[in-house]
């Protein structure tokens, strides 16, 4: 099956952008695009799933071992005919000095051809020092091409071409010009979700425009398509279900709250659980479920719409106090607490837990997580032993004055969590996190929580 890799020199030069018109310009010649997004990350897969049609998934070396990470991409690729893999910030960007969990190192493992955009705004003849640094860094890469983005106009163009041609071997598959238009509007926690632009599909259909005229597809396809073959999934993902009944999990989905993993949905449907949407902000009650999944998002930005809906946030309160079984992360446990405070304006919230959030201009908590159980934590284990989980936060909210008496489910090994040391606030049945998990590696909290239901139906 075909495939490439989108990456970059730097983040925000352009390869979302790119890989968004990629996935609805070959889609739109009939191809089924399967895209992929290195690293924790929800708001770009929300805007490639809805570019292509198919769920994103997501490849990370904190989460994911390589073997993991390998059957996953094989088994995502079954009934596509091409796999697209966007990267996140620059090609060899890394936590680890050796890069060992950068772009380059996952292109390499899934033997992905790289293409490389380049943000050429200010830059002429100093693009080839870049890009022969780049080749000659790591010479196992399949550095296959490059696309200039945000270049001035002709003459620009013409310039970087040249300059390419004579000192490099690389062949500029695209040249897009500078274009507000396409810009996708910028957060503080990164691009707006497309499940929250209110004409994301016409959004989507201009960016497929611009890059259908001004990047080569067909060259791009034939690159894709003399990729090695990926690897045939060693063995089907391991059952961790306990036996029971179908429970059912209200999820909710919206404006406000939309940051679910796909895989993470479907292992808590293979662990018995009926998804059920609804949406807090528009939904004037409550469904009838067992439990309650909460996500994360932006409540800051709808918090007016969520205070007016005051029976739902009273129904979700009174869900909790009779010991519903409730997840939250990071969004989600903002609208449990008494309000949310933003901008000098503060809204009313569920109150189930009793303290303020209040946004601030910078991170509180950003990056990769490890968490190790403590004895309070609510759900059943797999072993015997208080499970280490890797886990990842990004939040511009704090939690004020947080109650003494809060008992957590997580100590915080790395990261910051609810007070630098704490994450995961646990009352009766609900847990409360910023962290975010995942169902990979040894982290199987679907299959867990399922089981938790269960009990509470039988308690």
């Amino acid at each position: 099956m075909a495939h490439l890799y989108i990456s970059a020199a730097q983040k925000s030069s352009g390869k979302t952008t790119l890989s968004i018109g990629l996935c609805r310009a070959w889609r739109d010649r009939g191809l089924r695009v399967q895209p992929f997004k290195k690293g924790p990350d929800y708001i770009d897969p929300l805007w490639l799933t809805e570019a292509s049609g198919r769920p994103c998934y997501n490849l990370d070396f904190h989460t994911m071992a390589r073997a993991e990470i390998a059957d996953a991409f094989g088994r995502e690729l079954v009934g596509a005919d091409l796999g697209l893999i966007e990267g996140n910030v620059g090609l060899f960007d890394s936590i680890d000095p050796a890069g060992s969990n950068s772009n380059a190192e996952l292109a390499k493992q899934l033997g992905a051809p790289v293409i490389l955009v380049i943000n050429c705004h200010g830059i002429g003849r100093g693009i080839a020092p870049l890009l022969l640094g780049y080749q000659g860094f790591d010479p196992e890469l399949q550095l296959a091409g490059v696309v200039l983005n945000k270049v001035g106009g002709a003459r620009h163009a013409k310039n970087l071409i040249s300059v390419l041609e004579h000192y490099t071997d690389l062949p500029v598959l695209g040249v897009m010009h500078r274009d507000e238009e396409i810009e996708i509007a910028e957060r503080h926690l990164g691009l707006m979700p497309s499940n929250e632009a209110e004409a994301a599909a016409a959004w989507i259909d201009r960016i497929r425009g611009r890059v259908a005229d001004q990047v080569d597809l067909t060259r791009l396809l034939a690159i894709a398509e003399a990729a090695p073959r990926p690897v045939a999934p060693a063995c089907p993902r391991p059952r961790l279900a306990f036996p029971g009944d179908l429970v059912r999990i209200g999820i909710a989905r919206d404006m406000a709250f939309g940051f679910y993993y796909p895989d993470d949905l479907r292992a808590l449907a293979e662990a018995g659980a009926e998804l059920v949407d609804f949406s807090p902000v528009g939904d004037p009650e409550l469904p009838a479920v067992d439990a309650l999944f909460i996500g994360g998002g932006f409540p800051e930005y709808r918090m007016e719409a969520l205070e007016a809906n005051r029976l739902m946030r009273e129904q979700i309160a009174d869900f909790v106090a009779r010991g519903g079984p409730v997840y939250a992360e990071c969004g989600g446990l903002m609208y449990l607490c008494q309000g949310i405070s933003w901008n000098d304006e503060r809204r009313a919230m569920v109150g189930a837990l009793k303290a303020e959030v209040e946004l601030r201009s910078r991170p509180q908590g950003r990056g990769y997580v490890r968490l190790r159980e403590t004895d309070a934590f609510p759900w059943p284990r797999l072993t015997e032993h208080r499970a280490e989980l890797p886990a990842h936060e990004f939040h511009h909210s704090a939690v004020i004055a947080p109650d003494p008496g809060w008992r957590y489910g997580f100590d915080v090994l790395r990261g910051v969590g609810i007070d630098g040391m704490h994450d995961g606030i646990v009352q009766d049945r609900l847990l409360a996190c910023y962290s975010h998990l995942r169902d990979v590696g040894g982290c199987r909290w679907t299959h867990r929580f399922v089981e938790q239901v269960r009990r509470s139906l039988d308690a």
